[in-house]
């Protein structure tokens, strides 16, 4: 029973973390005039993105970023523009100019697999837990936290059902908005540490 506490200890603060919760309205808005079948690939595609992402981290932790010379702050100043372009394009242009490409799939990469599943908050999550709970009991709560994330997109066209098209619509422009909102708290975050490390 030891194993399933300390496992409950990692798994919750990681699951915080990764906030599937906040990821699914955003998938729902993202895939609207998608194919299910599409979706689901676009699902695929950002559970794997994220997971490998996550999965590198929790293995590598300050070597990796060491090595790319780069650090939390960074990551959340470039993933944060990245999704701060995404929400305002979105916002601006109507989904009806927008087709369903290999572009469009790439979208499965980033945002949704980074910086929004494993974002800057995941990863400082996944290099502090493995540091006092061990790599494996992190791999182990991250891959349930995945697995849990890849139901919940699987599973949303059920949501749908219930929901008018101009009303998936209007809550998709909102969670456009939602996502630029979280991109500027991503890059204030990451420039106040900038200003404090050379105040």
């Amino acid at each position: 029973m030891q194993w399933l506490v300390r496992l409950t200890e990692v798994f919750v603060p990681m699951f915080v973390a990764m906030s599937p919760l906040t990821v699914l309205p955003i998938f729902l808005g993202m895939t609207e005039d998608m194919e299910w079948p599409t979706a689901r690939v676009l699902a695929r595609r950002a559970v794997l993105t994220g997971f490998f992402i996550a999965i590198a981290i929790v293995l590598l932790g300050q070597a990796l970023f060491r090595f790319l010379n780069i650090t939390i702050d960074d990551l959340r100043v470039g993933g944060g523009t990245v999704l701060l372009i995404i929400g305002v394009y979105d916002l601006i242009f109507t989904r009806e100019r927008r087709k369903t490409t290999e572009l469009d799939l790439d979208a499965g990469v980033v945002p949704l697999g980074t910086p929004l599943i494993v974002g800057p908050a995941t990863m400082t999550t996944c290099v502090v837990l493995a540091d006092t709970h061990g790599k494996w009991l992190v791999v182990l709560a991250l891959s349930v936290n995945i697995l849990v994330i890849w139901l919940l997109l699987h599973h949303a066209n059920k949501l749908t059902k219930f929901i008018r098209p101009s009303i998936t619509r209007a809550f998709g422009k909102v969670m456009s908005l939602f996502l630029a909102a979280i991109a500027v708290a991503m890059l204030r975050s990451g420039i106040e540490s900038f200003v404090r490390a050379l105040s």
